[in-house]
């Protein structure tokens, strides 16, 4: 789901205790009450445009690859990465954004015009 900074905010409020815009939020279906929902389910990632677009022009990066960035992370999340366990996991977690990134990079560059 894509919002502005004051719809994730809010949603950061609400179900994690946080003031303020983020960039993106995960929420695991594989956790909690609804797990027999869609077994298959991983979750939802909600992303501020306002936030990618901000940190897109920060960074100097194409807006749409700041996106891509904050999927793949939101997407991790929902596998069970966790930056914010521990210094190793933080690593991990940034090799593994780094890899699936140069992948998606990979494949556009070869798609037909």
């Amino acid at each position: 789901m894509f919002l502005d900074d004051k719809g994730i905010a809010r949603l950061n409020k609400e179900f994690l205790q946080r003031e303020g815009p983020t960039n993106v939020i995960s929420f695991p279906m594989q956790e909690g009450h609804f797990t027999t929902i869609n077994p298959q389910l991983l979750g939802d990632v909600v992303i501020s445009l306002e936030r990618a677009e901000a940190e897109a022009r920060e960074a100097g990066v194409p807006f749409e690859d700041r996106l891509d960035y904050l999927l793949i992370h939101g997407i991790l999340h929902l596998l069970g990465y966790d930056h914010q366990r521990s210094e190793g996991e933080s690593h991990r977690m940034r090799r593994k954004q780094k890899e699936l990134f140069a992948l998606i990079q990979g494949m556009a560059g070869n798609s037909p015009s």
